[in-house]
């Protein structure tokens, strides 16, 4: 989603507020939610917009909710981070936020646990809403921790990969065929690939855990593997081989195109992630993985060649699968100190399930739909190429992250062992993911 900060630079400044709530209050919607949502009231909605045409977009939606709940006014408080709401949450009192949102759904796991967000299981069942029949369960999983639900999913981000046609064309490569498997990209990105000095005119993609969006969770979607946790709650990611396959491959990838210290250098050339010097559209780089925001952006920036949308590769002997990604969203909640859950309550419930809310929201954000309604809905008039990433959003083999105890930070971790691997300050993958699993069970451990 546009001017959000990346997940992965994010989560550890994000992770380190969330800390700080292991003590906060944990009311729920049996001891707090004792106001009429049928009264007069005003709520406070804290989110993390900030983009203009975004802030538009979330007053409009809540104009609507407005019109449908005319006793109930919302006072919108926007460009909130995960540190700021950290603290809200935390303090509490009359200033504070009624209904939050958060870009960050690897921190469900600590929001749920620590209870900084209001337990909705009775919210959910006094409304008789069927989660089965509204969401896909992907969003279902990302949204609760361990049978707490202390959120719902508000829209979703899918991930997939963006080309170049007139590269493509350039290469001598069908730009209506991208590479479905791995192997497949390796070459299509050799091709892509102009060097320059020690440099590039050009790089077919730029795949160091560093670069935008190349981050280990969005890699690890495209590998069939059984999750980052065992049944026991311990760190999978030295057992199972999904984890050393597809950092095998990264770092192949990373040989294949020039090596680390070469890509890296020529990573701090890129422009922001956000503005119209991304390396995608000055054509830095021919393909780029990113989420469904990137396509608004990318034409937006009028770069000068045909964009493809296709599905990530995914692993050579997973070709069956291909079409699936990464996924993740905007989820929302009602801060648990709140005198005013109810009608917290009913904002929740209309921005998060209302089918044509959703689907206007969507459309105004440049998101995927997060709904089963929504996503079927004659209502959606997007950019052809957008139904990539609807179909992604389907595809049963999609996935997320887990949700833990103390939120992103094994994320964080496994990704600092991913960097050391990759430039080759480790060489030893199997006795560096055992280390890094441990390391793993150790903070989780401490977190409880």
């Amino acid at each position: 989603m546009p001017v959000r900060p990346r997940r992965a630079a994010a989560a550890l400044a994000a992770t380190a507020a969330l800390a700080l709530l292991s003590s906060a209050c944990t009311g729920s919607a049996n001891d707090a939610a004792a106001d009429d949502p049928k009264a007069e009231t005003t709520i406070t909605f804290w989110h993390g917009w900030s983009d203009p045409t975004e802030v538009k977009a979330i007053e409009a939606n809540v104009a609507r909710f407005e019109k449908a709940h005319p006793n109930i006014k919302v006072k919108l408080v926007g460009n909130i981070n995960d540190d700021k709401l950290g603290q809200a949450l935390r303090a509490g009192g009359s200033n504070g936020p009624d209904v939050v949102s958060s870009f960050t759904t690897s921190n469900v796991g600590k929001f749920c646990a620590s209870g900084a967000l209001a337990d909705l299981k009775p919210f959910i069942e006094k409304s008789k809403l069927d989660l089965d029949k509204t969401f896909p369960k992907v969003l279902q999983d990302y949204t609760q921790f361990e049978g707490r639900r202390c959120s719902l999913p508000l829209l979703s981000d899918a991930y997939g990969l963006y080309y170049n046609k007139n590269a493509f064309r350039e290469a001598g490569l069908d730009p209506e065929a991208p590479p479905k498997t791995w192997s497949e990209f390796t070459e299509v990105a050799k091709k892509l690939t102009k060097p320059k000095g020690d440099s590039y005119e050009r790089l077919g993609f730029m795949p160091t855990y560093l670069g935008y969006e190349t981050v280990v969770s969005h890699y690890m979607s495209q590998w069939k593997h059984g999750g980052y946790f065992d049944a026991d709650g311990k760190s999978a990611v030295a057992k199972d081989p999904a984890f050393a396959e597809m950092m095998t491959y990264q770092k192949s990838l990373v040989d294949a195109l020039g090596g680390f210290r070469k890509l890296d250098k020529y990573r701090t050339t890129f422009g922001d992630e956000w503005g119209a010097e991304h390396p995608f559209h000055t054509g830095q780089v021919a393909m780029q993985l990113d989420g469904e925001w990137r396509l608004r952006f990318a034409e937006k920036a009028k770069p000068g060649f045909e964009i493809g949308v296709a599905p990530l590769p995914v692993a050579d002997d997973e070709v069956a699968e291909y079409g699936k990604g990464y996924l993740s969203g905007t989820i929302m909640g009602i801060a648990p100190q709140s005198r005013k859950q109810n009608a917290a309550w009913e904002l929740v419930k209309y921005m998060t399930t209302d089918t044509d809310a959703v689907v206007a929201f969507a459309h105004d954000i440049g998101n995927v739909p997060s709904t089963l309604e929504a996503l079927k809905s004659p209502k959606l008039n997007f950019d052809p190429r957008f139904k990539t990433f609807l179909d992604i959003a389907r595809h049963p083999a999609s996935t997320t992250s887990d949700g833990a105890v103390n939120g992103s930070a094994y994320q964080d971790t496994l990704q600092k062992f991913s960097q050391q691997y990759e430039k080759g300050q480790v060489t030893d993958l199997k006795k560096g993911l055992a280390d890094t699993a441990a390391q793993i069970d150790r903070d989780i451990a401490a977190a409880k």
